[in-house]
């Protein structure tokens, strides 16, 4: 089974796509792949199809589209001996798991690429960090879910895999100022801080990157503006981190020049 997140929803097995056009099954294979391998309550999935409004016949619709499922299973399957489409979505402790889907799983895949970038750029390898993070960014096909109607808990799945992904990217964009790439992102930044417009971090790297581009004035009118939204919005200053990179653009620290040490020196 291959089960991608990362964007439109598409789980296949033995090559045959088994998503329903229908929105309802459509969230219900969506929760049981995000949590492939472990039994989903059926309290769970009533929960995230109806929310508050719950209706008196929801066991037995559930029951209805965990058939049609596993119809669609059965048509993936084929004539493949020995098993069943039981086997692949089972009932087991009062709800249903789907098999787990090996390493056809492009979330697992980006959080494995994550994880090893981000321990290469603690250890100061940028460039194997740069190329780590930016392939597990390169798996990501748009908005996770992205086709699919989301319930409380896909809600929160949503938001985890949203924050892991700037998380990432950030994390990429640092080992690319330390890489001295700070020209060729500019662009890039400049359109993420625009769609986080109270993020210290992106803020941070946008200040570095403008001032290392040769436009000090620019990394300043960034904090300025941002710490406008702050005061603004949430009648707050910006953390002591950012204000020490701001005063030290100010002092014309020589330390921010060179792109080996990037944000690290004013991060505690």
């Amino acid at each position: 089974m291959k089960t991608r997140v990362l964007g439109p929803l598409t789980v296949d097995y033995n090559g045959a796509s088994i998503v329903p056009t229908a929105g309802k099954p459509r969230q219900i294979l969506a929760l049981l792949a995000l949590r492939s391998g472990r039994s989903v309550p059926i309290d769970t999935l009533i929960e995230e199809v109806w929310a508050d409004a719950v209706p008196r016949s929801a066991t037995t619709t559930l029951q209805t589209y965990i058939l049609q499922l596993r119809r669609r299973i059965a048509d993936a399957l084929g004539h493949s001996p020995g098993v069943s489409p039981k086997d692949v979505l089972s009932t087991s402790y009062g709800g249903y798991r789907l098999v787990p889907a090996g390493l056809g799983n492009d979330l697992a895949e980006f959080h494995d690429l994550s994880a090893r970038g981000a321990r290469a750029l603690e250890a100061g390898d940028a460039s194997s960090a740069s190329a780590l993070l930016g392939a597990g960014l390169g798996l990501w096909r748009g908005p996770a879910l992205a086709d699919v109607p989301t319930g409380p808990a896909l809600a929160l799945e949503v938001i985890g895999m949203e924050e892991a992904r700037l998380t990432a990217l950030e994390q990429r964009i640092e080992a690319d100022l330390r890489l001295g790439r700070h020209s060729s992102l500019l662009a890039e930044l400049r359109m993420l801080s625009a769609g986080h417009p109270l993020s210290e971090n992106l803020c941070a790297q946008l200040m570095t990157a403008l001032y290392r581009a040769g436009s000090p004035w620019r990394a300043l009118e960034e904090f300025r503006q941002l710490r406008g939204r702050l005061h603004a919005e949430l009648g707050v200053e910006p953390t002591p981190r950012l204000q020490r990179l701001h005063q030290a653009m100010l002092d014309g620290d020589p330390a921010l020049d060179g792109p080996a040490d990037s944000l690290v020196r004013y991060a505690s």
